[in-house]
C-alpha cells in the first residue's frame, strides 16, 4: 500500500513538473524597429500606468512600484526602464518577446497573470520589434523591485503553469479587424472588463461584460455594445477626454487609461468604439 502510494506521488510530481515547465517561447526575429511607431504602441499598451511609479506622472520614467491588490495578495509592478541591473537594459529583443507575449522570464521562469501577457501574447511581431525600439530610448531609473507580497501556494511561480494550461486563451495569429486588435490585443481592455473564476482566469463566455471589482468594492462596467448604451462617438470621446455622455468624469483606472487612449488617433478611437458596439 505505501509503495503504490509512494508511486503514484512520484507520478503525480512528475506530471505537475512536466505541465508547469515554462516552454521557450518561440524566437522571433528582431528586424528593424521605428522608435516613433513604438512610442505609439506604447501608449497603446498602456505601459506607463502600470510601470511608472506611483508617486510620479513622468510617463517615461519606468521604475515601477505601483500595488495591483487581487484575491491572492498584493503584487507589485517591476521595473521596466533601460537601467540595466534593475530594469531591461541588459535584456535581449528575444528575452523581451517572451516575456510579454509569453510570460516568460529571461531567466526561464513564469510571470504572474497579473503581467497581461494573455492579451500581449497577440500583439503583431513588428508592434513588439516598434515597441522594444522605443523601450531603449527611455531613461534608466535606479529603483530596485519589491517582492510581490503574496502567500502560499500563490507565490510558486511554477504553480503559474497549471494557470496557463487551464485558462491562457489561444494565440490570435491574424486579427483583421483594427478595433478588436486595439482592444484586445494592446489595450487588454479584457483584463479589467471580463469576470474572474475561482483561480483568476477570465471568463470568456462573459467577455467583456463587466464583473466584481478584483482590487476592492465595486463593481467593473461591461462594454459591449449589450451592456453600454452608449453610441460609438461616445466611447470615442470618452477615451479623448474623459468625458461620458451625461457630462461625468472618468474616475478611479480609468484616469490612467484615459492618459493613454487619449494619445491615440481619432480613427483609433473611433474603431475601439465600433469594436466594442459590434459586440451583442
Amino acid at each position: 500500500m505505501r509503495l503504490r502510494l509512494f508511486i503514484l506521488c512520484v507520478l503525480g510530481l512528475a506530471v505537475w513538473w512536466g505541465v508547469t515547465r515554462p516552454s521557450p517561447p518561440p524566437n522571433i526575429s528582431e528586424g528593424v524597429g521605428q522608435v516613433e511607431q513604438g512610442a505609439y504602441v506604447f501608449d497603446a499598451a498602456g505601459c506607463a500606468s502600470c510601470h511608472m511609479a506611483p508617486d510620479s506622472d513622468d510617463r517615461q520614467a519606468l521604475g515601477g512600484g505601483k500595488a495591483f491588490k487581487t484575491p491572492f495578495g498584493t503584487f507589485l509592478a517591476p521595473n521596466i526602464s533601460s537601467h540595466e541591473t534593475f530594469g531591461i537594459g541588459g535584456w535581449s529583443f528575444a528575452s523581451f518577446a517572451g516575456s510579454v507575449r509569453h510570460g516568460v522570464s529571461p531567466e526561464g521562469k513564469h510571470y504572474f497573470p497579473v503581467f497581461p501577457y494573455t492579451s500581449y501574447q497577440n500583439m503583431t511581431d513588428q508592434d513588439l520589434r516598434d515597441l522594444w525600439a522605443y523601450m531603449q530610448t527611455l531613461p534608466a531609473v535606479e529603483a530596485p523591485n519589491e517582492p510581490h507580497q503574496i502567500a502560499l501556494p500563490f507565490s510558486i511561480r511554477r504553480n503559474v503553469g497549471v494557470w496557463k494550461w487551464i485558462n491562457m486563451p489561444s494565440h490570435r495569429s491574424d486579427i483583421p479587424e483594427h478595433g478588436d486588435y486595439l482592444v484586445n490585443a494592446l489595450g487588454h481592455c479584457a483584463e479589467c472588463h471580463t469576470p474572474r473564476n475561482a483561480i483568476g482566469g477570465m471568463r470568456t463566455d462573459q467577455w467583456l461584460q463587466g464583473g466584481p471589482n478584483p482590487s476592492g468594492p465595486g463593481k467593473i462596467p461591461g462594454i459591449t455594445g449589450a451592456t453600454l448604451d452608449w453610441s460609438a462617438e461616445d466611447i470615442a470621446e470618452y477615451l479623448r477626454s474623459g468625458f461620458t455622455p451625461d457630462y461625468d468624469v472618468a474616475g478611479g483606472e480609468m484616469v490612467d487609461v484615459i492618459a493613454n487612449t487619449s494619445r491615440l488617433t481619432d480613427e483609433d478611437r473611433l474603431a475601439i468604439g465600433r469594436y466594442l458596439k459590434g459586440i451583442k
